[in-house]
């Protein structure tokens, strides 16, 4: 596996929203962060240059508080970089699991955040898909509004 083809997959599923944040990491949102929505899974896409004898986790994801002490008895699993408070795990190596075991990983991970979602992001999430954007873009528009009036 590798992060173009987990970048795909993760796109398929529902609701699924992509940014870059945090220098080069694709985050996986359930819906997007304008309504409400939340992060499931974070790509790592920078590399390892300036790391002193430490890899940095190529993707961390939600795991959940039942997987994530079994999670982390996998080798090259550990808990994720400032979001294991949350049960995130992160692994080191795209080989820690086959294709379809990251696959089964990721649509948990997404189906755990979907259940936590707030009613008012899960009725926006539920409407017609041109309703939903037109919502989404003008909370863009507004958020961008309130950002540009406190510089």
């Amino acid at each position: 596996m590798d992060p173009e083809r987990i970048r795909a997959y993760l796109l398929t599923l529902p609701h699924a929203v992509e940014t870059m944040q945090w220098g080069a990491n694709l985050v996986f949102w359930v819906g997007d962060k304008t309504i409400g929505g939340k992060m499931f899974a974070l790509i790592n896409l920078d590399s390892d240059e300036g790391q002193r004898n430490r890899a940095r986790p190529v993707i961390s994801y939600a795991a959940g508080p039942e997987r994530y002490s079994e999670l982390l008895e996998i080798e090259g699993v550990i808990p994720a970089p400032y979001m294991a408070r949350i049960y995130w795990v992160a692994a080191e190596r795209w080989n820690v699991f086959r294709t379809r075991e990251w696959e089964t990983e990721l649509s948990a991970a997404h189906t755990l955040t979907f259940n936590k979602l707030p009613p008012r992001t899960r009725a926006v999430l539920a409407m017609p898909p041109n309703q939903q954007k037109r919502l989404i873009a003008d909370r863009k528009k507004l958020f961008a509004a309130k950002a540009a009036k406190a510089h």
